[in-house]
C-alpha cells in the first residue's frame, strides 16, 4: 500500500529519537511504498542533512513553518478577491468564535472535561477550519489575507470581545492581535500547500491517491491528514510520543504571568487553538498510537476516544547494547570463584546518562550522592552527558560542576598524592566513554533523578546493558521499569539516597534487578515489536476502510466495496524488461507440460 508519513520539525531532516523511531519504521517495511511529507520548524533544519531514505521512499516533499509567508499570486494572481476574502471571512469568524468561547469547565477556551456543551464549539472550530481549507487548497491567498487584511483583524478582535470570552481574551490589543494573527498565518500554512491532488483532472496525484495518511504528531503536522480526510475519505493514523498540547502548555507554564499582563490574551488564544486542532485530531483519526500510558491519559483527558486508543511502545535498536548486556548477564551467572589473595575491589559506582539541562534534576543528584556518601564513603559518582540525546545546557553544566566541587571536595590517599573529586564529568565519545553502552556499563548503579520526564530513552538503554536502575517517578517511568528496578519520588534527595544506597549493599539484587531489566526491555520496546505492531495497525486500518480510486484510469466503482484495489495494484518495484530464460517455450528443447497432455490423451482415445 502507498503511505504518507506526515512530520513536523523532524524526519528525515532533524535529530531526536523520534526522527530516528521514523526511520526505524521506514526501513523496516519494504513491502510498502512510502512518501514523506514533512514540515519545517527552521531554516536549520531545511537545509541541514537529512537521512538517506530507502528505495521504496517514492517521495519527499517539504515545506517550511517559518519565515515570511509565500509570496501571494502563485495560484489566485495576487491578493485575495472580494469574493475569496469573504469566504475567508466567514470561515475564519466561525473558527475564531470557537476559540474565545468560554464554556464551563474550560478556562481560557482550554476544554478541560468530557464533552458535553463543548462538542457545539467542536463543531464550529471544524467548520471554520473545513471553511479555510477549501478556497485556500483551490485559490490560495490564505496567508496574504490573514497578515496583510484589515478585515482579519476585525474579525478576530470581534471575536474576543463576544459574552463569555475568558477575561485575558477580552483584554487583548492591537499588538496582541496582530501577534496571534502572525503565528496563526504560520500553524495554518498547511491549508494553502498543493499537496491535496487525486491526479483525476491530469495533475500530479497527492494525498489524495495515497492509501493511508499518518500523522506524527497532533499539531500542524495533522493539519494534512485531517484534509485528506475531509476532501477523499483517507483513513488517518494519528501517532503521539510526546503529546504536542502538553508541550505547549508546559511551555506557556514556564513564562506565565498574570491574565491581565502584554502577551497573556496571544498564550490563551494560542492554547485554545492547539486545543481545538488535538480534539479534531483525535476525533477524526480512525486509530490514535500513544507511545506510553502517560501520553494516552493526556489524549483521553482532551476528549480522545479510548476505544481508538492503542498503545505501541517506540522501537529502539538493542544491537549496539547486546554485547555489555550478554556480559552483565554471564557476570551475574558465575560464581566467584575463591581468591588466593587479598584483592581491592573497585570502589561502588552511581552513573548518570543524558542531555544536561535542569529539568533532569542533576542538583538533587548531587545533594542525594552525599548522602550516600555519609553512609558509603567510597562511593564514586559519574555524570556522563549525550550530547545525541538533546541539547545540553552549558550554563547548567557548569553549575553542577561548581556545587560537585563544593560539596566533596578532592580527595587524597596522603600528604603527597593528588586528590581527586568523587564525582567526575564525561562526555560519549571520550576515551572514559567511548560508546552510549560502556558509558551505561561504567557503574554498579544506574541513576535517573528527572523532575520532568516523558519517555526516558536512556532509562530503556540502561535495561538493554543489564543495570539495575533507580529512578524518580516522573513520566513513563514506572510504565517502562515495571518492577525490574527501584522508584522513588521527585525532588526528594532523601529518598534517591536511601534507594542508591540499597543497591550498592546488595550485589546479588543488582544482578537479579539488571537481568530482569534487560529481558523486559528486550520484550517490549524492540525495533522488531514496533515495526511488527505497526504492519497490523496498516493492514487492519485497509481492512476496514472501503475501496477507493485515486486517479482517473481507473474507473468509478458502482459502490464502495473493501479491498477493492488489490495490493499488487501499486508495487513500490518494477516488472523486468523480459522474461527469464527459465520461462522460453523452447528451453532445453522440452515442449511444455501443458502443451504435451492433451496429445497424450487423444491419443489414448483413439478407438
Amino acid at each position: 500500500m502507498r503511505i504518507a508519513l506526515l512530520t513536523e520539525g523532524g524526519y528525515p531532516y532533524a535529530r531526536g529519537e523520534s526522527v530516528g523511531w521514523c526511520d526505524r519504521l521506514v526501513h523496516g517495511l519494504p513491502h510498502h511504498e512510502f512518501e514523506i511529507r514533512a514540515l519545517s520548524r527552521s531554516r536549520r533544519q531545511a537545509t541541514g542533512p537529512r537521512r538517506p531514505l530507502p528505495s521504496h521512499v517514492a517521495l519527499l516533499r517539504t515545506a517550511p513553518l517559518w519565515g515570511p509567508p509565500p509570496e501571494p499570486g502563485a495560484r489566485d494572481g495576487g491578493r485575495p478577491s472580494r469574493r475569496l476574502s469573504r469566504r475567508y471571512a466567514a470561515a475564519f469568524a466561525e473558527l475564531t468564535a470557537a476559540l474565545c468561547a468560554g464554556e464551563p469547565g474550560e478556562p481560557g477556551g482550554i476544554a478541560a472535561g468530557p464533552p458535553g456543551p463543548a462538542a457545539g464549539q467542536a463543531d464550529r472550530f471544524a467548520e471554520g477550519l473545513y471553511g479555510l481549507a477549501r478556497p485556500a487548497v483551490e485559490h490560495g491567498g490564505l496567508s496574504a489575507w490573514l497578515l496583510r487584511s484589515e478585515q482579519a483583524l476585525r474579525v478576530l478582535e470581534a471575536a474576543c470581545r463576544l459574552p463569555g470570552a475568558p477575561r485575558a481574551v477580552r483584554t487583548a490589543r492591537l499588538a496582541d492581535l496582530l501577534a496571534v494573527l502572525e503565528r496563526l498565518e504560520r500553524v495554518l500554512r498547511p491549508l494553502s500547500l498543493d499537496w491535496y491532488g487525486d491526479g483525476r483532472d491530469g495533475g500530479e496525484p497527492g494525498l489524495g491517491s495515497v492509501d493511508l495518511c499518518h500523522a506524527v504528531g497532533g499539531g500542524p503536522a495533522a493539519l494534512p491528514g485531517l484534509l485528506t480526510r475531509h476532501f477523499y475519505g483517507t483513513p488517518l493514523l494519528l501517532t503521539e510520543y510526546g503529546v504536542r498540547l502538553r508541550e505547549h502548555h508546559l511551555a506557556g507554564a514556564a513564562h506565565a504571568v498574570a491574565p491581565s499582563a502584554p502577551g497573556a490574551p496571544v498564550r490563551a488564544l494560542l492554547a485554545a487553538f492547539q486545543n481545538r486542532l488535538a480534539r479534531e485530531a483525535y476525533a477524526r483519526a480512525e486509530l490514535i498510537t500513544p507511545g506510553n500510558a502517560h501520553a494516552r491519559r493526556w489524549q483521553e483527558h482532551c476528549g480522545a476516544d479510548r476505544a481508538r486508543l492503542r498503545t505501541v511502545y517506540p522501537g529502539m535498536d538493542a544491537g549496539p547494547f547486546h554485547a555489555v548486556g550478554e556480559a552483565a548477564v554471564r557476570a551475574a551467572d558465575e560464581r566467584p570463584a575463591p581468591r588466593l589473595r587479598a584483592v581491592q575491589p573497585p570502589p561502588p559506582t552511581l552513573v548518570w546518562v543524558g542531555s544536561a539541562h535542569p529539568a533532569k534534576d542533576l542538583i538533587g543528584l548531587l545533594h542525594a550522592f552525599a548522602e550516600v556518601r555519609r553512609e558509603e564513603p567510597g562511593a564514586r559518582l559519574r555524570i556522563v552527558s549525550a550530547p545525541e540525546r538533546g541539547r545540553p545546557d552549558p550554563a547548567y553544566l557548569a553549575h553542577c560542576r561548581v556545587l560537585a566541587a563544593q560539596l566533596f571536595p578532592d580527595e587524597a590517599a596522603d600528604p603527597h598524592a593528588v586528590g581527586c573529586n568523587p564525582v567526575s564529568f564525561d562526555e560519549v565519545g571520550s576515551p572514559q566513554a567511548p560508546d552510549p553502552a560502556l558509558a551505561h556499563a561504567s557503574g554498579d548503579v544506574w541513576v535517573l533523578p528527572s523532575a520532568v520526564e516523558g519517555f526516558p530513552v536512556t532509562l530503556i538503554e540502561a535495561m538493554f546493558c543489564g543495570r539495575a536502575a533507580v529512578c524518580t517517578d516522573t513520566g513513563a517511568v514506572c510504565e517502562v521499569i515495571g518492577g525490574t528496578g527501584l522508584v522513588v519520588p521527585p525532588r526528594n534527595p532523601r529518598a534517591l539516597a536511601g534507594a542508591c544506597v540499597q543497591l550498592l549493599r546488595d550485589p546479588g539484587r543488582r544482578a537479579r534487578l539488571g537481568a530482569a531489566a534487560r529481558s523486559r526491555a528486550l520484550e517490549l520496546f524492540t525495533v522488531e515489536q514496533n515495526v511488527a505492531a505497526f504492519r497490523g495497525i496498516y493492514l487492519e486500518l485497509m481492512s476496514r476502510s472501503p475501496g477507493r480510486w485515486g486517479s482517473a484510469r481507473e474507473p468509478e466503482p458502482p459502490r464502495d466495496i473493501p479491498f477493492a484495489r488489490t495490493a499488487e495494484a501499486h508495487l513500490p518495484s518494477r516488472a523486468p524488461a523480459a522474461a527469464p530464460s527459465w520461462a522460453a517455450a523452447d528451453h532445453g528443447r522440452r515442449r511444455p507440460m501443458a502443451a504435451a497432455a492433451p496429445a497424450r490423451r487423444s491419443t489414448g482415445s483413439r478407438s
